[in-house]
């Protein structure tokens, strides 16, 4: 007997290094196949639910879930020839799983949050948002309007069912949801929050950063972009260190500057003969000026001169 509970223990030894050691070789494929990876939370999401993901980041994307020592080991023992992924070991803490992938990572990132399914309040779990029971008819019996007024819930009843008169902010954001809570929106048949894998970081070629980071637009980068280049070139003009964000605007004060000097003095450069021309005579200028919108105000003034002629044809609407 003792042998065959030792033969078992063995085999038992044996299929774990062998699960372990097959981990390990299918992690160290996905950490030197892809470039990209998003760190996911995996807290209240269940077996079905993680089915459900894996199928929809099927030909996009691998998500891999293991015990946190052996990630970091897969890890390290790439380090040598891949030194960018050590910045994935601070962030592989807690219940989390990698998403590998060498697609675009907003098209994954919109996968992961399709996948969300909601849930009721549990009593003693912590409310990720606030919720608020919304005023109106239920379809509660008047039976638990005693129940209601322990909540400190106002409420009336109407056609035999109970009536909320105002919403109510009955649970709070990072508090914990109380029993008498719990039954209520299980009562009122609402499942306040919704569960999946939730984004923590970005790693993207040795880079990691927040997610929020995808949730911009064109539009935001470029003005991001650009009110960089803005400060480089205000530094660069401010030390008079030339930059390429700060030469256009040193050859347009150069440009200025030429002309402020040629106007000045007896220097005569094609730039600034016409400039000369004006300030010679500028009457020139104002005379040929009106005579052009004259023409464009006589323009414009016939179809006004047409509107008053067919105003009055001489009738009226009750003719």
């Amino acid at each position: 007997m003792a042998a065959v509970d030792g033969q078992e223990g063995g085999n038992q030894a044996s299929s774990k290094f062998a699960r372990k050691d097959a981990f390990f070789k299918k992690l160290s494929v996905l950490l030197t196949t892809y470039n990209k990876a998003l760190i996911v939370h995996a807290d209240n999401v269940g077996s079905f639910q993680m089915q459900q993901i894996r199928i929809a980041l099927r030909g996009k994307a691998v998500l891999v879930m293991g015990k946190n020592t052996m990630i970091r080991k897969a890890i390290r023992n790439h380090l040598a020839s891949h030194p960018k992924l050590e910045k994935l070991l601070p962030y592989v803490v807690g219940n989390i799983g990698i998403v590998f992938t060498n697609d675009d990572l907003s098209a994954v990132k919109d996968s992961l949050l399709a996948n969300r399914r909601p849930a009721p309040a549990k009593a003693g779990a912590l409310a990720p948002i606030d919720v608020i029971v919304p005023k109106g008819q239920t379809q509660l019996e008047p039976t638990q309007t005693a129940f209601l007024q322990v909540l400190g819930i106002a409420s009336k009843i109407t056609k035999s069912k109970i009536e909320i008169l105002s919403d109510v902010h009955l649970v709070k954001k990072g508090e914990k949801v109380g029993s008498s809570e719990a039954v209520l929106l299980q009562k009122l048949n609402i499942n306040p929050f919704s569960y999946g894998l939730e984004l923590l970081r970005i790693y993207d070629d040795g880079t990691t950063f927040s997610p929020e980071v995808l949730n911009l637009g064109r539009d935001a980068i470029v003005g991001f972009f650009l009110a960089g280049v803005s400060n480089v070139a205000s530094i660069s003009l401010s030390v008079g260190y030339p930059t390429v964000a700060s030469v256009p605007h040193s050859v347009a004060t150069a440009a200025k500057n030429i002309l402020a000097v040629a106007l000045e003095t007896d220097i005569d450069i094609p730039q600034v003969q016409k400039i000369k021309a004006y300030l010679a005579n500028p009457n020139a200028f104002a005379a040929a000026a009106p005579a052009a919108g004259g023409k464009a105000a006589a323009a414009e003034a016939a179809p006004v001169k047409e509107e008053e002629d067919t105003a009055d044809m001489g009738f009226s609407l009750f003719d």
